[in-house]
């Protein structure tokens, strides 16, 4: 099977949707939603409405339109941009209180919820996303998000067995269904790999890259694998990626580290060396320090301890 990389990113980052409840409007109406702590995405269900963040000019939103934002911006839904609009966490207030009804309910509908991101290696994802994506129902996926929609909207409705865990099955496809579509329009703009994902010219180095991390690729396989010589493709890949081929290498081989010191107690550090592409235990702790700024020990031992908080807190 080939190597996906695009899912490896999205399963290193920890990438969880929620749907955390939705409202349903009628007449003039309009909810001022404040500055969210994760990523939040919502989608319009039934009915048109009007999206303003935060110093921007309102967008206008149909049935079908979903988007999902990344920045810490407030921002309103109105039925009209001039209509005053209602405290969000008022309307919500209440305990284990994840849906509403403005006015009759009859003229429009909204589902939300959020991504939540692993802390650490999430900035992987976090960092590259741009502060707003805004997919309408008029393009190409379009039905496949009106599909994930319908499902979704009546599994929050039913009570049958495993709802809940559908729902999150759902509104994770949704996730990726947005990403997908992001990569896939022109607007895909900048660099780093989220750009690179949806470049075929730099593709199969990428494949490669994370079919086998731990391979001594060098310069010449990942550019006859792309069918380009050295220097169109270590040009190509810089401008795309934002980095060289094999300093892209060095990273991703740093995330996989790190997520191994975590999460693989019983590993010892010369393992997670090898199974990167470092045959020299010291050689793996001098790049590990470059790129994390502490040794591997180091950075074990915090991750530890800041897990060890964390239990304490649950308990």
């Amino acid at each position: 099977m080939t190597t996906d990389p695009f899912s490896d990113i999205l399963k290193l980052a920890r990438a969880e949707t929620l749907v955390t409840g939705g409202f349903t409007a009628g007449g003039p109406w309009a909810i001022r939603f404040p500055v969210p702590k994760t990523i939040k995405f919502f989608a319009v269900v039934k009915g048109g409405c009007w999206v303003t963040l935060d110093g921007e000019a309102p967008i206008r939103f149909a049935t079908g339109d979903v988007g999902l934002l990344s920045a810490p911006r407030a921002f309103v839904l109105a039925s009209d941009p001039d209509v005053s609009p209602v405290d969000a966490m008022t309307l919500f207030s209440g305990v284990g209180r994840t849906t509403a009804q403005l006015g009759d309910g009859d003229d429009f509908a909204h589902v939300g919820g959020h991504v939540l991101l692993d802390p650490v290696s999430g900035r992987l994802l976090a960092d590259v996303l741009p502060p707003w994506i805004h997919v309408q129902a008029s393009l190409p996926a379009a039905t496949t998000f009106r599909w994930l929609l319908d499902r979704l909207v009546e599994e929050r409705r039913s009570d049958l067995p495993g709802a809940e865990l559908a729902s999150a099955q759902l509104a994770q496809l949704l996730f990726i269904q947005i990403l997908r579509a992001h990569l896939a329009g022109a607007h895909c703009e900048g660099s780093g790999w989220l750009r690179a994902l949806s470049d075929p010219r730099i593709a199969p180095a990428l494949r490669l890259m994370h079919e086998d991390p731990a391979r001594a690729w060098h310069l010449e396989d990942l550019a006859a694998a792309c069918a380009m010589s050295r220097t169109t493709f270590a040009d190509r890949f810089r401008t795309v990626a934002g980095v060289a081929p094999l300093a892209y290498l060095t990273q991703w081989r740093m995330r996989l580290a790190e997520q191994a010191l975590r999460d693989e107690a019983g590993k010892s550090v010369a393992l997670i060396a090898r199974s990167v592409g470092y045959t020299s235990e010291s050689a793996f702790s001098n790049a590990f320090k470059r790129a994390a700024g502490k040794s591997p020990k180091s950075y074990r031992d915090n991750s530890m301890h800041k897990r060890s908080l964390t239990q304490v807190k649950d308990i």
